[in-house]
């Protein structure tokens, strides 16, 4: 029994010493491989260092957010004396460990990477991402050269500056190189030439929105033929590009999109059969689609919108059947949709937006099963939308507006439950509304500028994913239910503008930026549970019949408050004093009430005020000399009030006004010497410039709003907001919708003003609208005045003006309403030019006066020279140089002086494209039709 025991004793000793034997050389093992892994203390310290170089800021990554890509601080997490192997973004060699891999995209990075920063102590790296962050305009440093066994390097969307480095091109392993931006980023021929002989193993180059503007297009010839992607989006690419890159053997991206002033021919032979992705828009090509394109029988993306192709939609286009997303969008297609399309079965996204399609949507559509999006907005389509769309289970955006679409809202978009927008804008919808049904998944709702009837359907107040609301311009009557929008917590906009709707205001959702009620019959006071809706930025509620006080809480409403307009409704009281600092309003609009007592002292505080419209109303006080502090005010209308007193200034020095370019204060009680001092500081009426980009608008800059996100990348932006002001013309008011920054005016008839019309007048170049008439004016009209050359409207009339009309006014050759009555002046009347169009009116009341148009001849006449035409001028004809009948015809839409305003630009940049759009209604690249138009719309 003993030797037993002992034996199992010395069987257990030796057993346990095997295990603490074997324990041990496990621990050794381990021990070894873990401080395999454990990178080096230099790399360790370096990426420490490199982290101290930045802030976090989440407004670093925004463009993270907006495409829908996560983004949080990486380099938050690291810490000393733990395996950097391990932290966030850090990848390591599994043998060596080594950093091999650094990935801090999105990272929330704020600061700036100099040219010894101890990121380029990482010899090893091979992976690099820094995309979309904030490296403050910072230079791309030399140092990235350094990372010669480097594959992939993303410096995208990072706010860097300058030239690119010529040291980039030493990285001859690279395979992807993104360098994509904001246009801050600069490539020089020489650069790419290098790049292109030294990256022979590049597979992908993305250098969208790089300026490359002084590139030879011929340094892109030798590309490398292992590419497989190539992006070069707004560029600034110039010339003609070699059709070398359309035959790169493995390429399946390529996009050359936003060069307007790239050529390119696609080869009819020999074409990479490889393309998946082919996107050219905007890009300058024009004729026919090129036919070999249908050549490509494997790709999935055709996107050649703007590039003035003609002719119908080739029937070819039916052959690439493995199309998923095709865009012809912004063309000259006409005629009707080519049934060859029907072959597209794998389609999800059909744009064929701003062409000349005509003709009814045909039936096929509805076999397009895979459809997500169709749009066909701004064409010339008819007829009712086809049942057969119903069978597009799967569809999210229709696109259908500006067309000629009728009948009534069609009842299968009620069971496309997957429908989160629908734009029905501008066509000729007719049904009653009231009872329709809507899926609940909608976002974006737009139904405006059609011919809708009845009541707003209750259903509405279903839809709790509501984004976006437009049902202006349309025939709706009902009295709105006051908890409409109860439900609706993710509402952003509602436009109800200019219909019929009546009752009292609803609710405004506490969620809401942009709430537009205007022209409609809404009554009662404003409420109180206005002021919950602290993202309000523009509150439209004016042209109604709403009565009371305006409550105080709407001077400090909300952070964001852009626009304010209550016009055009019975308020009385005071205007609210509430005005707190930091406020973002742009535009007051208080016209037309019955408005009373002193302007509030805190409209100081609106320091971007750009429009303050307070006339007619009834306040009782002295010149607001105070409201020169305003640095960006361009519109100030005082006028039909009970302003009293002399207008001065209150500075001892500086600039006053500074931005001013409409000065309103007729029909008030001022009184004394015309100011003298404004018009010597009014330097945005001296120094204006009409530029040939296109027209702007006061608050243009401000004005797109109510769409984000992802639902509306198609940029289907609902409406832009522009002031609108009523001018006075030889005692007719005219109502300007949009207010052209070109547009200046100096409005201050009919008041108590005295003594000479100053001669510092004539330094403002550039003013369209003098009105100094119904004063006690004195002295003689100032030669000067002639200095005036856009001067279109001139009313010197009702005062006591004496001498002659001096014959340098004959110089304002734009001038087309001239009105001198009832004054003291004598001697000929001026014949030349413009002068030889005004009718007798023009002179009335002026005993003293002779010749032409008038019955009394001057002692020196003979007989009165023969009436010249209106377009007659010395160096040819306005018609030939571009000041012709759409000049006039506008100026009989919008008001004589307007017109004339805009023919004035036609006349000086000799008929700019957008004058052409803007007279004629164009939206990209569309006449649009008459019909369906309501005064005073702001649309896009």
């Amino acid at each position: 029994m003993m030797r037993r025991l002992m034996w199992l004793s010395q069987l257990f000793y030796f057993l346990l010493l095997l295990f603490s034997q074997y324990i041990s050389s496990s621990s050794t093992s381990s021990s070894s491989f873990s401080s395999a892994l454990l990178c080096s203390q230099h790399q360790s310290s370096a990426l420490l260092q490199f982290k101290q170089l930045f802030s976090f800021s989440k407004e670093a990554s925004s463009v993270c957010e907006e495409a829908g890509y996560r983004s949080y601080p990486k380099m938050k997490s690291w810490k000393a004396d733990t395996d950097c192997c391990s932290w966030d973004g850090v990848r390591c060699d599994s043998t060596k460990g080594d950093v091999i891999g650094l990935d801090l995209s999105c990272s929330w990075l704020y600061g700036t990477v100099p040219s010894k920063s101890s990121l380029f102590h990482l010899p090893h790296l091979q992976h690099l991402n820094l995309a979309c962050n904030y490296f403050n305009h910072s230079p791309i440093s030399s140092g990235f050269g350094q990372f010669v066994r480097l594959k992939y390097l993303n410096l995208s969307y990072s706010m860097f500056s300058g030239q690119v480095p010529s040291e980039l091109p030493n990285l001859s392993e690279l395979a992807t190189l993104d360098l994509s931006g904001y246009g801050n980023v600069s490539l020089e021929t020489s650069v790419v030439k290098r790049l292109v002989q030294n990256l022979t193993k590049l597979r992908e180059l993305h250098l969208d929105h790089v300026n490359m503007s002084s590139v030879s297009l011929s340094s892109l010839m030798n590309l490398s033929s292992t590419l497989t992607s190539l992006t070069l989006d707004s560029c600034f690419l110039r010339g003609r590009l070699l059709d070398h890159i359309f035959r790169l053997p493995n390429l399946q991206e390529l996009s050359l999109a936003h060069n307007p002033e790239l050529t390119w021919f696609f080869p009819t032979v020999n074409s990479s059969n490889a393309l998946r992705v082919l996107d050219v828009s905007y890009t300058n090509y024009s004729g026919e689609l090129p036919k070999s394109i249908g050549k490509l029988t494997f790709l999935s993306h055709l996107i050649m919108s703007g590039c003035n192709f003609s002719e119908p939609i080739p029937t070819w286009l039916g052959n690439l059947t493995q199309l998923t997303i095709l865009n012809l969008s912004a063309n000259n297609f006409g005629g009707q949709m080519p049934s060859s399309l029907s072959n597209l079965k794998e389609l999800s996204s059909l744009d064929l937006r701003a062409n000349n399609l005509n003709g009814t949507l045909p039936m096929w559509l509805g076999n397009l099963t895979r459809l997500t999006k169709i749009l066909l907005g701004t064409n010339s389509f008819t007829g009712q939308l086809p049942s057969s769309l119903s069978n597009i289970k799967d569809l999210t955006f229709v696109g259908l507006r500006y067309n000629n679409f009728e009948g009534r809202i069609p009842d299968f978009l009620t069971n496309l439950t997957k429908l989160t927008s629908v734009f029905l804008s501008f066509n000729q919808l007719t049904s009653q509304f009231g009872e329709f049904q809507f899926s609940n998944s909608l976002e974006v709702l737009a139904l405006d500028n059609n011919r809708l009837n009845g009541s707003i359907p209750k259903s509405i107040s279903n839809l709790t994913n509501l984004n976006n609301l437009d049902l202006s311009a349309n025939d709706l009557t009902s009295i709105v239910d006051l908890d409409m929008f109860k439900n609706l917590k993710k509402l952003k906009t509602v436009y109800f503008s200019h219909n019929l709707l009546h009752g009292k205001l609803p609710v405004v959702p506490s969620s809401v930026n942009s709430f537009l009620m205007e022209r409609n019959r809404f009554s009662g006071e404003i409420p109180y549970t206005a002021c919950n809706a602290t993202f309000l930025t523009i509150l439209d509620i004016s042209r109604n019949n709403l009565r009371g006080t305006i409550p105080s809480c709407l001077g400090n409403i909300s952070n964001f408050l852009s626009v304010m307009n209550l016009q055009g409704n019975h308020f009385h009281g005071t205007i609210p004093d509430t005005f707190a600092k930091g406020n973002r309003l742009r535009t007051l609009a208080l016209a037309d009430n019955y408005l009373e007592g002193l302007l509030p002292k805190s409209l100081v505080n609106c320091i971007n005020l750009e429009l303050l419209n307070l006339g007619k109303n009834m306040i009782n006080d002295s010149f607001p000399y105070w409201l020169e502090a305003l640095p960006k005010l361009q519109v100030l209308i005082l006028r039909s009030n009970k302003f009293y007193g002399p207008i001065r200034n209150h500075k001892t020095g500086g600039m006053f006004f500074p931005k001013l370019r409409i000065f309103d204060l007729s029909h008030n009680d001022f009184i004394g010497s015309l100011p003298t001092q404004f018009f010597e500081q009014f330097k945005a009426i001296m120094t204006t410039n009409e530029s040939e980009d296109g027209p702007k608008y006061i608050g243009e800059e401000y004005s797109n709003f109510g769409f984000s996100g992802t639902n509306l990348t198609e940029n289907y932006i609902l409406q832009v907001y522009r002031d609108s002001i009523i001018i006075t013309m030889k005692g007719n008011e005219f109502a300007l919708s949009s207010i052209l920054t070109i547009f200046t005016i100096i409005d201050l008839s009919s008041n108590m003003f005295y003594g000479k019309i100053p001669e510092t007048l004539g330094t403002l170049k550039f003013l369209r609208v003098l009105n100094l008439s119904h004063n006690s004016l004195t002295s003689h009209i100032p030669s000067s005045l002639a200095n005036l050359t856009a001067l279109e409207s001139l009313d010197l009339s009702s005062n006591m003006l004496t001498g002659e009309i001096p014959m340098k006014l004959t110089s304002l050759t734009f001038l087309a309403v001239l009105n001198l009555s009832q004054n003291l002046l004598t001697g000929p009347i001026p014949q030349e030019k413009q002068f030889g169009t005004f009718q007798n009116t023009s002179y009335d009341g002026n005993p003293g006066l002779c010749g032409f148009p008038l019955s009394m001849k001057c002692s020196s006449d003979e007989s009165p020279p023969p009436r010249p035409s209106i377009v007659q001028e010395d160096n040819g004809s306005m018609f030939a140089r571009g000041f012709g009948w759409k000049a006039v015809l506008i100026g009989y839409g919008c008001g004589l002086v307007f017109g004339l305003a805009v023919g004035y630009v036609a006349f000086k940049t000799e008929k700019p494209h957008w004058l052409v759009r803007f007279v004629e209604g164009e939206r990209n690249g569309k006449t649009r039709r008459p019909n369906n138009k309501r005064l005073g719309r702001r649309r896009t």
